[in-house]
């Protein structure tokens, strides 16, 4: 398999936060350009892409969809199915380099390495709305497709959740916890990746960690945990937990360490696109490992 490019995330990452810049809620034009920048580098990669329609206040927003030739994700499907997704909108104040075109950019990354495994069993989601005032809410992008999944009796092997994946940093304390006793159990040096989730999945998130630490050059820390751990669950695998599919969160931990979350400095000079590409190594092959342990003729 071909390593992730670096330039390749930078050039997403820089379209996202640069040219089309800040992507909220109340500036619809700007997410159609970011939704139609997103599917078009889907279908460039050989993907086939489905919007699902978000109405929220009368107004239509989309979730892109991308799968392989022949599968329909808005579609009951006979095997289960994988779904990794992230969320391309953003706050009002910020071009969200970080939060979220980072995750975005290994999203893509991630489904062009995948589509040449041509697995049949998993799809690439980008979610039209997470942050405020629809975060952690019905009106999610995530929640519609979670909610549809649920609707039409899909069963999911489980969802991953990419919520930003760029930014490290090796200075000694650089790595916040939301308690003390987490200082002791977990690294002060913010040069990790963590892959988080609630109790019920547990076994799935294990088995992630396991995979790219095989995997992932990057170094991998796991957490499963109630949501009273604040940022456990912010993010869209709430939408997913919420509807009873396994569902964790692949993250740089946010507002734990970088600095610019939500603020106008959330730029792509911050970011690391060395380690992303890295991080997009791991998980591609960890998908293809989880897709193939479900369907053996998915590849």
């Amino acid at each position: 398999m071909e390593s992730a490019n670096p330039k390749f995330l930078e050039k997403i990452v820089r379209k996202l936060a640069i040219e089309i810049g800040p992507r909220p809620l109340r500036q619809p034009e700007k997410l159609s350009r970011a939704r139609d920048f997103i599917q078009e580098t889907f279908k460039g990669l050989g993907l086939v892409t489905h919007l699902q329609s978000v109405i929220y206040k009368g107004t239509e927003y989309h979730n892109v969809l991308a799968s392989i030739p022949g599968v329909n994700p808005l579609e009951l499907q006979t095997e289960p199915t994988l779904v990794v997704g992230a969320h391309y909108d953003t706050v009002a104040s910020s071009p969200g380099a970080d939060d979220n075109a980072s995750a975005v950019a290994a999203l893509i990354s991630s489904a062009s390495m995948a589509a040449k495994m041509n697995l049949s069993n998993v799809v690439f989601a980008a979610f039209c709305m997470e942050e405020p005032p629809v975060f952690r809410t019905k009106n999610m992008g995530s929640y519609w497709y979670a909610r549809h999944l649920k609707r039409i009796g899909q069963k999911l092997i489980g969802m991953i959740c990419l919520e930003m994946v760029g930014y490290f940093s090796d200075k000694p304390g650089s790595q916040k916890y939301p308690f003390p006793l987490m200082n002791k159990m977990y690294p002060d040096r913010g040069n990790f990746i963590a892959i988080v989730g609630n109790v019920k999945s547990r076994a799935f998130t294990q088995r992630l960690k396991g995979l790219f630490q095989m995997h992932c050059k990057v170094p991998v820390e796991s957490l499963n945990a109630p949501a009273l751990m604040i940022g456990i669950d912010f993010s869209d695998h709430w939408a997913f937990q919420k509807h009873g599919f396994n569902a964790v969160m692949i993250t740089d931990t946010a507002f734990y360490r970088n600095p610019h979350y939500h603020r106008p400095t959330d730029t792509p000079a911050t970011l690391d696109y060395v380690k992303m590409a890295q991080i997009v190594d791991g998980l591609t092959l960890s998908i293809r490992q989880i897709c193939t342990d479900f369907n053996p003729d998915a590849r």
